[in-house]
């Protein structure tokens, strides 16, 4: 065991960790030079289009270490956006230690501090790397001198490297068996292993990735899953070299994968604790935590005869991500959909996109809304995250909001700009403290539902691109919260309806109504469309009338003649009104929860 290092890489978005990651399996001979392609551990197009990892990975890599020693390095790969915080915890509970990376020309960020306190709380060895010093805007002393004053970590034990250029690669793997501990466990002891991620395979099923804690695993074994309690037959074991390698037995320290004839993704809890069902672990593994979804929307097809698709599309990808929730929604005005939990934009976006992608489906997404906790006259408390689901005002007493607490560095200049930002979103409590010269670190506690739709482009565009946004969630807080209805002609339609913050409810409203008024087409008679609050009209745009000229005969005589034809028109018209119905193109509701979304 002494000669076994797992560890991962934790940083900020963008700072090259997967980059990092390819030099060290090309080091290591991992794969050959023929099978290499960038970013070798994102299997996913979205992942390589895009430049983020959204699935962690594993890799088990052998390596010579300058003093002769022969070592197992198990790299195991985290995401870096805050979507997937969840995957990145997991990641650390499987580690002794995590290498830290860090720009040379960005310097520490937000994110780069959030992982090194998750990794902290879990007691992991942290070793800085310094990334990208081949940059001519790279600023190595200033970046040691916010490590020393940001991180609090030894700033010249940082290693510098290039990972695109592959400078400095030796020095990161002997930073890895020298400055990172062993793992440590008894290969005798009950069976305890940690289930980090798992993958689902077309003939075998799931395929567990998992962390040997204590004990050892061998196929034919019937092992026990603690917190589902269900038991199964293992098949087979092996490690990860970019293939799985079937291998004799898994023990204490070792990072490898477990098949047990498991159907979907569903049935296991990643997170979980594996023991031998003849011989049980007492307690299993603490720091196991639900993913929980925050962000939710309904996602309807765009043609009603793909419902049956994007049933089965839905299902073929839960199998393979676990924090996807949905259930089934149907709305008057789009017909049969899906409603769906997300782990935040990112992740809903991921979803959208291979849903077109990979099954070929073109959707509807309705507009993102979080989850609020009402309390109702009774003394009852139901939880609401469909808009088509709020109970009548009359019979509620109170409504929570979830509230987070954002970490946002930046430069000082932009530190006015920043706290009117989030004065403008409802931010509470907002602190700021300076790190390194010229450098602040601003906290403010914000509702959610405010951070959802622009909050990260707003932030991005007020700092010139230098600042940089974490957050965590922290608990429910009381809130004004309404239902806004958009009536068409006063028939409300319940696909645009929303919860809001009432201070927020008029904009809101009048962005809704103006955008349906610019793409709904005109008729023979005036269409009103209005923003309401139960039976209380908060804003309004109207589409007139196409209106034939009936006095284009009168070129003379008196005007008695030709009131009593527009008078005439004009009755007409009311009467058009009263009978006729207003049909709502697809493309109108497109426009409408687009720009909403892109917003």
């Amino acid at each position: 065991m002494n000669t076994i290092r797992n560890f991962c890489i934790i940083a900020h978005i963008d700072h090259g960790k997967s980059t990092l990651a390819d030099r060290l399996i090309q080091r290591c001979g991992g794969v050959e030079e023929r099978e290499f392609r960038d970013q070798i551990l994102d299997s996913m197009d979205i992942e390589r289009e895009r430049g983020i990892t959204i699935k962690s990975n594993t890799v088990t890599l052998n390596y010579k270490a300058q003093d002769g020693q022969e070592y197992q390095l198990n790299l195991i790969d985290t995401p870096g956006h805050v979507d997937f915080s969840h995957e990145v915890r997991r990641s650390l509970m499987s580690c002794e230690g995590a290498l830290l990376l860090i720009d040379a020309a960005q310097g520490v960020e937000a994110q780069t501090l959030a992982n090194l306190y998750l990794a902290l709380e879990y007691d992991l060895e942290v070793v800085p790397v310094i990334n990208k010093i081949d940059l001519p805007s790279a600023d190595v002393e200033k970046v040691r001198e916010e490590i020393d004053e940001d991180l609090g970590l030894d700033p010249y034990e940082a290693v510098l490297c290039s990972a695109k250029l592959g400078t400095g690669i030796d020095e990161v793997l002997e930073a890895i068996v020298h400055q990172l501990p062993p793992p440590a466990g008894d290969p005798e002891a009950p069976l305890q292993a940690l289930i980090f991620d798992a993958q689902y395979d077309a003939y075998r099923g799931v395929v567990m990735l998992c962390r040997v804690k204590e004990g050892t695993l061998r196929p034919g074994e019937t092992i026990r899953l603690m917190h589902t309690e269900k038991e199964y037959e293992v098949e087979e074991v092996g490690l990860l070299q970019l293939k799985q390698v079937k291998a004799h037995q898994l023990a204490a320290g070792a990072v490898g994968y477990v098949i047990a004839g498991i159907k979907t993704v569903r049935d296991i809890a990643i997170g979980d604790t594996i023991t031998a069902a003849e011989r049980p672990a007492p307690e299993p593994l603490p720091g196991y935590k639900e993913a929980k979804p925050v962000v939710f929307s309904s996602i309807y097809p765009m043609s009603t005869d793909d419902y049956e698709d994007l049933a089965k599309a839905l299902d073929k990808l839960a199998l393979n991500d676990a924090a996807l929730t949905y259930e089934k929604d149907s709305s008057t005005a789009l017909g049969f959909g899906f409603r769906c939990g997300f782990l935040g934009l990112l992740h809903l976006d991921v979803v959208q996109e291979r849903l077109k992608r990979e099954y070929g489906l073109s959707l509807l997404l309705s507009a993102p809304s979080v989850r609020y906790e009402l309390t109702l006259e009774d003394g009852s408390e139901i939880t609401v995250d469909n808009p088509t689901l709020f109970p009548d005002p009359n019979h509620i007493d109170g409504a929570a909001e979830p509230f987070i607490k954002a970490a946002i560095m930046m430069p000082e200049r932009y530190i006015g700009v920043v706290m009117e930002l989030c004065r403008e979103r409802r931010g509470v409590n907002t602190t700021y403290n300076y790190l390194a010269v010229g450098r602040v670190e601003l906290t403010s506690e914000l509702p959610l539902a405010e951070v959802l739709f622009d909050f990260y482009d707003k932030l991005k565009t007020v700092t010139q691109g230098y600042g940089s946004f974490d957050y965590e969630l922290l608990d429910y807080r009381p809130t004004d919260l309404v239902k806004v209805d958009i009536l068409v002609n006063s028939e409300p339609v319940d696909a645009l309806a929303q919860l809001v913050h009432r201070d927020k409810a008029r904009p809101r409203a009048l962005r809704y109504c103006e955008k349906l008024a610019e793409t709904i087409p005109r008729q023979q008679f005036k269409i009103a469309i209005q923003g309401a609050i139960g039976g209380k009209i908060i804003a309004r745009t109207t589409i007139n009338a196409y209106r034939k000229d009936v006095t284009a005969k009168c070129y003379g005589g008196d005007i008695t003649r030709k009131r009593k034809l527009l008078e005439k028109q004009k009755a007409g018209k009311k009467k058009m009104k009263v009978v006729g119905a207003v049909e709502i193109p697809q493309s109108a509701f497109v426009a409408v929860l687009k720009a909403d979304t892109d917003n």
